[in-house]
């Protein structure tokens, strides 16, 4: 693999993931995020994660401390010009993702592939702003990015073959399933996913289950992992909220019009995990009750 190292743009929960995922695969990562303390608090949760991988016999010390030593971090986007793969993990939001991509292409060498990791927004609309968009994919993770065994790999209608098959090639050495999606809204999980999300808000708002009943609904009547309001929470309301958004505006069928209380929740902070409140509360002690707030 003709691949030596990658540079990740954002260091929040889905960055952060790809970096760990690719630092203990083997490869050089470097981190890039316009907060210091971000990248400190990145690492911190990266180190925390070996530490459990090593307690549970998945890694020992020694490759717990190798994979720390691939990880480099920064607040230069220019350090992005000896990467072989760039891919962008920043907010669901096209105008940021598009002013990251310009400065990218102005830095990255002309070789280098450069990904996206939008779970919703068209390839082909962010690639237009490249000299060469025949360079540009899309690599959409899933959460969490060091357990998820697949990737959706989207095709831009300019996205060269060359592109797609390093893409591809990348994600399998970092253990996952490739899909190529086409570049559809939502591409192929998420245009299933979505519309399930939002019926579960839709199912609080109505009070026909209670938060714990449905997650505890799908769990044990779809056989799924983590309920659906446990998922958003994991992922983020705000993430979810413009995944949909884009979603409604780009396709219009109304079962991709967001849940008002979802826009209720972003008003109010509600944004899962990483606030400490969204369908549920979480608690220090690793415990978790619902929100009563959305139960009034």
């Amino acid at each position: 693999m003709n691949i030596k190292k990658i540079f990740v743009v954002g260091a929040g929960f889905m960055g952060s993931g790809i970096v760990e995922n690719t630092a203990v695969k083997g490869l050089n990562v470097t981190a890039y995020d316009i907060s210091q303390s971000q990248l400190e608090k990145s690492m911190k949760t990266i180190d925390k994660n070996l530490k459990k991988a090593v307690e549970k016999g998945k890694m020992n010390e020694s490759e717990k401390k190798n994979a720390l030593s691939r990880i480099s971090c920064t607040t230069h986007i220019s350090d992005c010009k000896d990467s072989d793969v760039i891919i962008e993990a920043v907010a669901e939001n096209k105008e940021i993702k598009t002013n990251i991509m310009k400065k990218l292409e102005s830095y990255a060498k002309k070789d280098a592939i450069i990904a996206s990791n939008t779970s919703s927004i068209s390839i082909t609309a962010l690639g237009n702003i490249f000299k060469n968009p025949e360079r540009f994919v899309g690599m959409h993770f899933f959460s969490p990015v060091p357990k998820m065994p697949l990737m959706e790999i989207v095709r831009g209608y300019q996205t060269s073959d060359q592109a797609l098959s390093k893409a591809k090639i990348l994600g399998e050495f970092m253990g996952k399933s490739c899909i190529i999606a086409h570049d559809e809204p939502g591409f192929i999980v998420n245009r299933m996913l979505i519309p399930m999300l939002n019926e579960a808000c839709i199912l609080v708002e109505r009070k026909i289950g209670t938060i714990e009943e449905i997650d505890r609904g799908v769990k044990l009547g779809l056989h799924h992992p983590m309920g659906p309001l446990e998922l958003m929470d994991m992922i983020g309301i705000d993430v979810e909220l413009a995944v949909m958004q884009v979603l409604h505006e780009e396709i219009g069928d109304p079962k991709y019009r967001p849940a008002v209380s979802l826009r209720r929740m972003v008003d109010s902070g509600f944004l899962g995990r990483k606030t400490g409140i969204g369908f549920y509360i979480y608690h220090e002690d690793g415990t978790k009750t619902p929100n009563t707030y959305l139960l009034r």
